[in-house]
């Protein structure tokens, strides 16, 4: 089988690809980068010429940006069960959420995070629409469904279970309930506990 190799740092949105890996469950090696250093070095610049982590590579294949690590990882081991059969309604559920989480939730929220105002007249152009309007979806979607493609758990729940915790976490997101139950039902998985006990180790000084 060819390696899996994760570029990443501990404090970047690579904790939502190992955490992806976790899930799959098969060996695979990190390579950590520093911002500013080995980002930006010429060796990395050619596996992502933007200097940006995570970056995933399979034999041949390089995969960047988190929501693409964690489809082509869904599709790549399909016995790890992390995405529902092509065709069928959850997949259309499971791509709708996936994509939402990777376009207009993490959109959204960074506008909100930089101070970026989306005036009235301007919001047919913003994929979101309006902060209050994208927050509103997702907690009745949430409020309606364990998961979000459903009654199961799916990567898609990876990548929008990464950017509601984190919201949550740094007071991105509002206090709501359902995504408080959301992030408590999926940090409580083992390969979640895992993915996070490696990152958080990986901040902390030797010695």
């Amino acid at each position: 089988m060819d390696e899996l190799i994760l570029y990443t740092h501990p404090m970047s949105r690579g904790r939502t690809a190992r955490w992806m890996l976790e899930e799959v469950g098969l060996p695979y090696r990190t390579i950590w980068l520093d911002y500013g250093t080995t980002m930006k070095a010429p060796e990395y610049l050619a596996v992502n010429p933007l200097g940006k982590v995570p970056a995933l590579r399979h034999g041949p294949a390089v995969i960047t940006e988190c929501a693409a690590i964690c489809a082509y990882l869904a599709d790549a081991f399909p016995e790890a069960g992390l995405a529902p059969p092509p065709g069928s309604a959850a997949r259309g559920a499971y791509y709708r959420w996936l994509f939402i989480a990777a376009g207009p939730v993490e959109a959204a929220v960074i506008d909100r995070v930089l101070g970026v105002t989306i005036a009235a007249e301007q919001q047919a152009m913003v994929g979101y629409g309006s902060y209050d309007a994208m927050i509103d979806m997702l907690d009745a979607h949430l409020a309606a469904n364990d998961y979000a493609a459903g009654d199961r758990f799916s990567a898609a729940d990876i990548v929008l279970g990464a950017q509601i915790g984190w919201g949550l976490e740094f007071g991105t997101l509002p206090q709501r309930a359902s995504f408080a139950a959301y992030a408590e039902r999926l940090l409580a998985r083992p390969a979640a506990q895992r993915a996070r006990a490696i990152d958080d180790a990986a901040m902390t000084p030797a010695g």
